[in-house]
């Protein structure tokens, strides 16, 4: 794979609050061009008062259909999370202060939960919201990382998701879910730590009765095991973080899903609701932020 080209254009309004990147990579197979576009309208009001309107990000390539990922894209709060999402939202407010728009990545093992808390992140702080496979895929032309895997190995996945990383450490105000094994490189650190590293701590055990439960067909990486589905899927487990748990750990904000239930008081892990973990993020990272 040749290197890739980034080119960045800017729209200037009068008071330079519009701006959009047009991001071109260089395959030696073909050319895919994306544009990611991120703008900020702000309409006048009386008394020089302005209001924010929504904030999106598109991708295309010739190889796939547009997308839009928005950062209203969560889904939408039941009534007993309400209360939840008003302390999500004053919380955020405190942490933004700090934050100064840099962009969240989410890391952990497949299966934590990097897309359901990154979203409930993403409106939470009026950012927008990108899945790093789901752009890796739309770069490819795949339908799916295990297509991807399938057809060109790992290898050439994990080129592109660096050089997908590389391309979203140039922007503001996103939260990026990234894929389970983007630890691993250490240029991927590089392009992340111009942002906010966060670790979504996840038992094993927990792990693998959230993807047995739904099959094993999406995760290339556990769907070649024989034997029977929860032992072998528990040793895959096992193996993966024994080979990348010390990568994780150089995040810079770990929230413990055993943390928060011992402080809720709740046996189970899977009951802990979304909006609980990304509230503990929120504590975790202000207690980072402010050092």
């Amino acid at each position: 794979m040749e290197a890739g080209h980034l080119q960045s254009s800017w729209l200037l309004t009068s008071r330079n609050l519009e701006r959009k990147h047009s991001i071109s990579v260089h395959f030696s197979n073909f050319h895919v061009h994306h544009k990611y576009e991120t703008a900020y309208f702000i309409t006048r009001r009386r008394k020089k008062s302005y209001d924010h309107q929504s904030v999106h990000i598109s991708c295309s390539s010739e190889k796939a259909p547009a997308s839009v990922l928005k950062s209203d894209s969560s889904p939408a709060l039941s009534d007993e999370s309400k209360i939840t999402k008003m302390q999500l939202l004053r919380k955020s407010k405190e942490v933004e202060e700090y934050l100064n728009g840099r962009c969240l990545y989410l890391v952990g093992m497949m299966g934590s939960g990097k897309t359901t808390v990154g979203k409930v992140l993403s409106e939470s702080f009026g950012y927008s919201f990108c899945d790093c496979d789901t752009l890796i895929e739309e770069a490819v032309g795949a339908s799916s990382v295990a297509e991807i895997f399938k057809s060109y190995g790992e290898s050439f996945f994990r080129d592109n998701e660096t050089k997908v990383l590389q391309q979203l450490s140039f922007m503001r105000r996103l939260v990026v879910s990234t894929g389970g094994g983007a630890v691993i490189r250490p240029i991927n650190w590089t392009h992340m730590r111009k942002g906010i590293t966060i670790w979504l701590d996840v038992p094993l055990e927990t792990l693998t009765r959230r993807i047995t439960a739904v099959g094993t067909h999406s995760r290339p990486l556990l769907h070649q095991q024989s034997g029977e589905v929860y032992t072998e899927t528990m040793k895959r487990l096992t193996a993966l973080f024994e080979e990348r748990g010390e990568s994780y750990a150089n995040a810079d904000v770990k929230v413990s899903l055993e943390y928060i239930a011992a402080k809720l008081g709740i046996s189970d892990v899977c009951k802990i609701t979304e909006y609980a973990i990304a509230f503990e993020v929120l504590l975790q990272m202000e207690n980072f932020l402010k050092r």
